[in-house]
């Protein structure tokens, strides 16, 4: 991957998303999602008004979108979208660091090493950031479905699988509602941290608050495992303070019923502006017949990636944690 590549369609996007934003008076991230249909498609689209048409034709003759690799494109999308949203976004419409995404896409090639096919869900999408930096690490056939509830997200999560050639199948909305596909080995998601308010949705769930409204990242648990095969994996984002809350005894009890907790790796302070916003990964595996916990869950608090010494220190112990609780399985 070329830094250069990133930076020229960062520029070529960033211009573009402007120019409709303004010619058709949207916000800049819904101009982004047009300038990248026009990129894959090639072409712009009919309905839009004829001036505009020749400003996007002429902008096309400055790019080709076949001379940019899978993860150019991601790195370059990412950049936009993080350039539209700063100001102007609520806290759920943040995007997944890119270190915690690309280490996230390690775990699952560590979780799933030797597996000829995979089937993933990414149960919040988002711009479909770190589905598609994980998909990009998986060296398997892969068949990937994600859910997101906003429209303009999931038309940059369209737009932005569509330019890196991944294919996804998307589901537009509420990610707690049911889903018509069958279980998948794998299940991520970062999750949404709040409360979820639509209660008689929420009575349906086993972790419905007792009073007053249940925790949306709680439900999304269940939800996962809901949707995960016995034996499959699920990893998510989520707050440290997951199981200190007032309604984790409920959480704790379900996922001893349920699930193993395989790791659970608390990410660095430096990545976050405040420690009470500070995140982890966990990783469960759905109980089944054949399944066995590790014999010790995989905890550990992760040094900042900007130190790359301290770094590989904790990948060596992870590698030998990982063909341990390999050989066990």
């Amino acid at each position: 991957m070329k830094q250069g590549q990133v930076e020229k369609l960062f520029e070529w996007l960033d211009e573009t998303s402007t120019l409709v934003s303004e010619d058709m008076n949207v916000t800049y991230l819904e101009g982004l999602a047009e300038a990248l249909d026009v990129l894959f498609n090639e072409k712009p689209f009919d309905d839009l008004d004829k001036q505009l048409q020749t400003k996007l034709t002429n902008r096309l003759t400055k790019i080709r979108k076949e001379e940019f690799e899978k993860e150019e494109v991601r790195k370059a999308v990412q950049l936009t979208i993080l350039k539209g949203m700063k100001g102007a976004t609520q806290q759920q419409h943040l995007i997944t660091p890119d270190s915690v995404a690309m280490f996230m896409g390690y775990l699952a090639s560590k979780l799933f090493e030797g597996k000829e096919e995979l089937k993933l869900f990414d149960l919040a999408s988002g711009s479909a950031n770190l589905m598609t930096s994980i998909m990009n690490q998986l060296e398997m056939p892969l068949r990937a479905y994600a859910s997101e509830v906003d429209p303009t997200l999931i038309q940059l999560a369209v737009a932005n699988a569509n330019l890196q050639k991944n294919n996804i199948e998307f589901f537009h909305q509420d990610s707690l509602r049911p889903f018509l596909i069958e279980p998948v080995d794998f299940v991520l998601a970062d999750l949404p941290v709040g409360y979820y308010p639509d209660d008689v949705q929420a009575s349906r769930y086993e972790l419905k608050a007792e009073e007053g409204h249940s925790y949306a990242h709680h439900l999304f648990i269940e939800q996962g495992l809901n949707y995960t095969e016995e034996g499959g994996y699920l990893m998510f984002i989520v707050p440290n303070f997951l199981f200190d809350s007032d309604q984790s005894k409920a959480l704790n009890a379900y996922l001893r019923e349920h699930a193993h907790i395989v790791g659970m790796l608390q990410l660095s302070d430096s990545l976050f502006k405040d420690e009470k916003h500070g995140k982890s990964i966990l990783i469960l595996q759905k109980k089944g017949p054949e399944t066995k916990p590790p014999k010790q869950a995989l905890l550990v608090k992760l040094p900042s990636f900007k130190n790359p010494e301290a770094m590989a220190d904790i990948l060596a112990q992870m590698n030998q944690w990982f063909d341990e609780y390999k050989a066990t399985q």
